[in-house]
């Protein structure tokens, strides 16, 4: 499958090592991630020397064509929450996980879409199971 993956990258970069945990999983399962170098640490850097309308287009055909959408959303982030609305406006399934204990949007965790799912993790280690259930899910497991 074709996964894109949404995280904070200006609102915040404190779960790194998760986005980071979350790409591995996907990839080790072997799904395409076209957005896997939003978990790399210089994800700023790349990012700086990209014009933000050619940001806006890649990210939204990038949307259109995926499968479906895993967030994290521990960090708050507009750009994150507009790919998670645009994507259950295409009809996408999508996965939001967040560290137990932070306050999210409660218009993602009040969200009754659904092709929406909100779970939160106690560990780094447990949002990646968490995807790879998510994505049984998807396939039908």
């Amino acid at each position: 499958m074709n996964v894109y993956f949404s995280c904070s990258i200006t609102g915040g970069r404190a779960e790194e090592a998760v986005y980071q945990a979350i790409v591995k999983e996907l990839e080790d399962l072997g799904h395409e991630v076209p957005t896997a170098h939003l978990s790399s640490p210089q994800v700023m850097d790349m990012e700086l020397v990209v014009d933000p309308v050619e940001i806006f287009e890649r990210d939204m055909a990038w949307l259109r064509e995926c499968d479906a959408v895993v967030a994290e959303v521990s960090s708050p982030s507009h750009g994150v929450g507009y790919e998670i609305a645009y994507a259950l406006t295409l009809g996408k399934p999508v996965l939001c996980c967040y560290k137990a204990g932070k306050k999210i949007s409660k218009i993602i965790s009040g969200n009754t879409s659904p092709g929406l799912k909100v779970m939160n993790y106690a560990r780094e280690g447990d949002a990646p199971l968490q995807v790879r259930a998510f994505m049984a899910e998807l396939r039908g497991d």
